[in-house]
């Protein structure tokens, strides 16, 4: 793997120098985009919106529209804007884990200590352990500022990227049900479906069944055959209440166990 990002974790008065190397990588089928035509693939080109030539990224930067007029920003602006969150992973606080909710998790990564921080890391990744908590940070990749959840993991200790409050939606701009009347017997039942489908969470009994079913009709057309075609309708039953639902779904799952 190729490391992301080089920096250091800031633990106190403590610095332990690491990478960042990405945690998760795409299940998805990698699929190219082709002329309906001829098939011939499609390129994306950075052109200059002046003289419509292409532009090579070497030659590209980035600027801010200020009143109309760009002011170009390079590199060293972005370090001088704040050094030392350029380049530190700064701990500001230790929370519980289950107080930050699942909304504002974005995206993991792995830590990788170097040589001179490897004790330091080791004592922070046993301490978090020990301690039950998380740390929450800051820090800047690629010119943007971010906020990050610390925690251990096995051996390492990941980085998980979080959300900044603001970038939550309201979700009062969506229609949801705020009361309800809900009957005694209807939630005995909902509750009977929740208890019977309760189990141990594991990861690795799920897979993106949705790719291999996807790759099995790409082999199927490879070879000149035509892929059977399902066609899935949902009804919305007008004629059962919630109650006949319920108890319906109870009984199935317990046909499937026997």
């Amino acid at each position: 793997m190729r490391a992301i990002w080089t920096g250091a974790i800031g633990f106190g008065l403590v610095n332990i120098p690491v990478r960042i190397f990405s945690a998760t990588q795409d299940s998805g089928l990698d699929l190219d985009m082709l002329d309906k035509k001829d098939h011939a693939k499609i390129r994306f080109k950075r052109v200059n919106e002046e003289t419509g030539r292409e532009v090579e990224w070497a030659n590209i930067v980035k600027a801010y529209d200020y009143d109309g007029k760009y002011v170009v920003v390079s590199d060293e602006d972005f370090e001088k804007a704040s050094p030392e969150k350029s380049k530190i992973i700064e701990i500001m606080e230790f929370v519980d884990e289950p107080e930050i909710d699942s909304i504002f998790y974005e995206t993991p990564y792995f830590l990788e200590p170097q040589k001179s921080g490897e004790k330091a890391y080791a004592l922070l990744r046993e301490a978090l352990r020990k301690s039950g908590k998380v740390g929450v940070g800051n820090y800047v990749m690629r010119s943007k500022e971010a906020l990050c959840v610390i925690k251990p993991m096995e051996d390492v200790i990941i980085l998980n990227r979080i959300r900044f409050a603001q970038e939550i939606r309201n979700v009062n701009e969506i229609n949801v049900p705020a009361k309800a009347t809900i009957k005694a017997a209807e939630m005995q039942m909902a509750m009977a479906l929740i208890d019977q489908l309760s189990t141990k969470f594991d990861i690795s009994k799920y897979r993106d069944s949705y790719s291999d079913a996807l790759l099995k009709i790409i082999h199927a057309k490879a070879k000149g055959k035509k892929p059977e075609v399902t066609h899935l309708r949902v009804v919305h039953s007008k004629s059962k209440d919630l109650m006949s639902q319920l108890k319906e779904s109870l009984n199935i799952k317990k046909k499937k166990a026997s």
